[in-house]
């Protein structure tokens, strides 16, 4: 029984240790307002909001539920081994057993206290150069996220997809919904180079092509990212994508500017104009966001343009000829099953970032 309240106590020093620095406390009172928010029938008056603060009290739950019921476990274990019953030793040590292992997979959160690392992802995928040979890339690298997304049930929202000519895509823009995508994802900013024996030419030469991955935060508020409206400049224009008959009938898509940085969004996947108008916003503060990161910029207005770091950042090769291997420039971890990692297999290479 001795050894069995050793690991107890040091069960719940740990456990204790990790609540404070998750503050869960803080989250169940917001969880716990936001519950009472949701009860209000008018909520409804406005869906769209109603919707979205259902959703965050659901994921909050599948974030906080497992620690408030660990937490109740340990202290009725505790109780119940503080009576000294000799006979409840083996049923103890399973007990023990069992939580452990939970905590082991509860700790994994603490890979995720950045700022933004619970809120949901941008993922925006840009062909580089080499034509059709970079669009099939970008192509395969939608792909793969997508089925990532869908071992994960991850949420998929398309924003935006601009399809090449021949083969593949120029651009695809996506919104990932889920806990922690932000956090998750965000080892995967950066360039991706693909080498292989070309499909689009008759000699099958050996070709390398280039696409960036953006991982971009979801910012819905606007006061966390400031930026000034005398910066902007918008434009809208018919769409051309996805909607319907009537997608081309209207200016219902929108294309952004911010001047001082020349960063540039267009949205086009929703039917209405202020919709797209909305959704180019939480990108664009993404996008700012991403790049006061990279400059250490304490602000919009300190932002320099030209100077983003995403196509200079070569991430990780994929190689298919001569050989098959995957491999991460900053971490060094690697895969050989190159198949396994374009069909969504990514893991380990996520996990090998958030240990680095």
């Amino acid at each position: 029984m001795f050894d069995l309240q050793k690991r107890l106590d040091s069960l719940k020093t740990e456990f204790e240790n990790v609540w404070q620095k998750l503050d869960i406390d803080k989250k169940l009172q917001e969880l716990a307002a936001l519950e009472e928010e949701v009860a209000v029938p008018e909520i409804w008056n406005n869906p769209d909001n109603a919707r979205e603060k259902t959703t965050q009290v659901a994921n909050m739950h599948d974030e906080l539920d497992p620690w408030t019921l660990l937490k109740t476990q340990i202290n009725d274990i505790s109780e119940l081994m503080a009576m000294g019953d000799e006979s409840l030793i083996d049923e103890f040590s399973g007990q023990l057993d069992a939580m452990e292992e939970t905590f082991a997979n509860l700790r994994q959160a603490l890979r995720f206290t950045g700022k933004y690392d619970h809120n949901d992802a941008i993922l925006r995928i840009t062909a580089g150069t080499g034509g059709t040979e970079a669009m099939d890339w970008s192509s395969m690298l939608e792909r793969m996220y997508l089925r990532w997304a869908e071992r994960h049930n991850v949420k998929i929202q398309l924003l935006d997809r601009v399809a090449g000519e021949e083969a593949g895509v120029k651009t695809v823009v996506m919104e990932l919904s889920g806990h922690n995508i932000y956090g998750q994802l965000k080892s995967e900013h950066g360039t991706h180079r693909l080498v292989r024996l070309s499909p689009f030419n008759a000699d099958h030469l050996r070709q390398t092509s280039f696409a960036l991955v953006e991982v971009l935060p979801v910012i819905k508020d606007d006061s966390e990212v400031q930026i000034d409206p005398k910066d902007l400049r918008i434009d809208v224009y018919h769409s051309g994508g996805h909607g319907g008959q009537s997608v081309n009938t209207t200016n219902s898509a929108v294309r952004i500017t911010h001047i001082p940085t020349n960063t540039v969004v267009a949205i086009q996947n929703e039917r209405s104009q202020l919709q797209n108008k909305e959704k180019a916003m939480e990108i664009l503060r993404g996008k700012l966001q991403q790049m006061m990161q990279e400059q250490n910029a304490e602000s919009v207005d300190k932002l320099r343009a030209g100077e983003s770091a995403s196509w200079g950042q070569q991430i990780r090769n994929y190689v298919l000829h001569p050989y098959k291997l995957v491999k991460d420039t900053r971490t060094k971890y690697e895969e050989t099953d190159a198949d396994a990692v374009l069909d969504g297999e990514i893991d380990n290479f996520i996990s090998a970032y958030l240990d680095n």
